[in-house]
C-alpha cells in the first residue's frame, strides 16, 4: 500500500452526508458493502448503502465516489435509486464486522472488532479493508476495559470465506482474479442453475463485463432470469453496442420493457444502435469514444486516455468535435492518435495536431468495407459520421473480429474451465 493513500475508519462514515458535484445532498451513509476474497486477500469495498430523502436505502458503488473527506462523501452525481438488496457474496461492514469476536493469528487471543479501516489502492479507485481496531478480552464494543490495538487484516481470523460456505459465493471470489473472458468461459460450462446463481451474486459492473464475453444464448438465458430492474441496471453498465446486440435477441415486448426501465440517456444510445443493420458500421459502433473539443489540450487528452475502464482500442485515439461533445456531436473535425499525443507538449491544442486526412465511415457502411478500411490504414478504431458531419460513434477492431470469427469462438476453452469452476 502506497504511503499517503487515504485511510478512513468506517465508524467516522456512519451517518455522514453524501453530496453530488453541485453540492446538493443525496442522502446519508448507513453502511458499507464489502466482498470477501479467497487466498487471504483483504475484502474489497464494493460501495456504500445510502439512505436518501424518502428513507429508501440505495447502493452507491465506490466507482461513483470521487471523494471521502472529513464529514462528507462526494459522488459523480450518477445515482441509481433502486432499493439496495444484499447479495450472497456481500458483507455489511457496520452491521456484520463491528462488535464481532475474532482471534489474533499470532497469539490465538480472542478480541472484539471496534472499528474497521478502509484504504484506497494507489492509482486506482478501488478500496479495500485495510486494518482492524480491536480490544482484547471478552465483552462487546461498549466494554471499556482491555487493551486496544490496531492490526492488519491478515493478523486476525474469523472472516474467512470458507466459514460462510461454498457454492456460488466461493466461485465468485475465485473468479475475481480472472479476466471477464475467462469468467465467461467458465460460466458457459456451468449448469444453467449454477450459472444463474453466479450471475445473481456478481455485482452489476462485473456481470456486465462478463455478459459481453458470453455466447448470445447464455446472455439471453441470464438476463431473462434477473429481476427486470436489475436487468436494466446491468444493461446500463454494458457498452451500448453490446447492450444493443443482447436486446436484439429478445422478444420485442421484453426488449421494450427493459429499455423503458433504463435511464433515458442510456436507452437513447441503445435505441439508436438498434435502428441500424447489425453488419454495418452503425450496428457495430460504440457510442462512447473519447470526444474532445478543439480547445482541449494534449494534457486533457492524455488524462482521458488514462481512464482505467477504457478498452485499448478506444484509448488508441481521441476524436475532436465541435460542441456538443456527446454523440451525436457537433461537426467532426478529425482524429488525434495516441502516439501523436506522446510526441507533443502537454499545452498543445488538439485542434492543431488533428488528422483530418482519412474519410470517416458512414453508419450504413457494410462490414466487409469496415474490415478493409481498418486493415488498409492499420487502425484499431475508426469514426462513424452522419450526413450532417456529426460523429455518431466509433467502430473498434474487437467488435469487427466478433463478426468475423466462427459463431462458436466464445466457447473455446482458454483457461481449463474444469480447474476454475470445479463442476456444475
Amino acid at each position: 500500500m502506497a504511503a499517503g493513500a487515504p485511510r478512513v475508519f468506517v465508524s467516522h462514515l456512519s451517518g455522514v452526508p453524501v453530496f453530488d458535484p453541485n453540492g446538493d445532498q443525496v442522502g446519508r451513509v448507513r453502511d458499507l458493502v464489502a466482498m470477501l476474497r479467497v487466498g487471504g486477500k483483504p475484502p474489497r469495498l464494493l460501495g456504500m448503502v445510502v439512505e436518501v430523502v424518502s428513507r429508501r436505502r440505495i447502493f452507491l458503488p465506490m466507482t461513483r465516489v470521487t471523494g471521502v473527506e472529513s464529514g462528507q462523501v462526494i459522488t459523480t452525481g450518477v445515482v441509481n435509486m433502486r432499493r439496495f438488496e444484499q447479495r450472497p457474496t456481500e458483507r455489511l461492514v457496520l452491521g456484520e464486522f463491528l462488535d464481532r469476536r475474532v482471534r489474533l493469528v499470532e497469539t490465538d487471543e480472542e478480541v472484539t472488532v471496534l472499528d474497521v479501516a478502509i484504504q484506497q489502492l494507489p492509482a486506482r479507485r478501488d478500496w479495500e479493508i485495510d486494518k482492524f481496531f480491536v480490544r482484547k478480552g471478552r465483552g462487546g464494543a461498549l466494554r471499556r476495559k482491555g487493551e486496544t490495538l490496531t492490526v492488519e487484516w491478515s493478523a486476525v481470523e474469523g472472516f474467512s470465506l470458507e466459514e460462510h460456505g461454498q457454492g456460488a459465493e466461493s466461485l465468485v471470489a475465485t473468479f475475481e482474479r480472472l479476466r471477464p473472458t475467462d469468467v465467461a468461459n467458465a460460466m458457459h460450462h456451468l449448469t444453467p442453475k449454477r450459472r444463474a446463481e453466479v450471475a445473481a451474486a456478481l455485482d452489476d459492473d462485473r456481470l456486465a463485463d462478463v455478459l459481453e464475453e458470453l455466447p448470445e444464448d447464455d446472455q439471453v438465458e441470464i438476463i431473462g432470469k434477473l429481476e427486470e430492474d436489475r436487468a436494466a441496471d446491468v444493461l446500463e453498465a454494458m457498452d451500448p453496442d453490446d447492450a444493443a446486440d443482447l436486446l436484439s435477441e429478445l422478444p420485442e415486448a421484453d426488449k421494450e420493457r427493459l429499455l423503458a426501465l433504463m435511464r433515458p440517456d442510456d436507452a437513447a444510445d441503445v435505441r439508436r444502435l438498434l435502428s441500424y443493420e447489425e453488419r454495418t458500421a452503425g450496428g457495430l459502433m460504440t457510442t462512447e469514444p473519447i470526444i474532445l473539443r478543439p480547445d482541449a489540450t494534449v494534457a486533457d487528452a492524455l488524462a482521458r486516455v488514462r481512464q482505467q475502464d477504457l478498452s485499448p482500442a478506444l484509448a488508441a485515439q481521441v476524436y475532436v468535435c465541435r460542441s456538443p461533445d456527446e454523440t451525436p456531436t457537433g461537426r467532426y473535425l478529425g482524429t488525434v492518435h495516441f502516439q501523436r499525443l506522446l510526441r507533443d507538449p502537454p499545452y498543445t491544442l488538439v485542434s492543431s495536431i488533428v488528422d483530418s486526412d482519412l474519410v470517416p465511415l458512414t453508419p450504413l457502411t457494410p462490414l466487409p468495407e469496415v474490415t478493409s478500411y481498418l486493415a488498409a490504414y492499420n487502425l484499431v478504431s475508426v469514426p462513424v459520421v452522419d450526413e450532417s458531419g456529426s460523429l455518431l460513434g466509433a467502430v473498434t477492431v474487437d467488435d469487427v473480429l466478433d463478426h468475423l470469427l466462427p459463431e462458436d469462438w466464445r466457447e473455446t476453452d482458454f483457461q481449463g474451465e474444469e480447474e476454475i469452476a470445479g463442476g456444475g
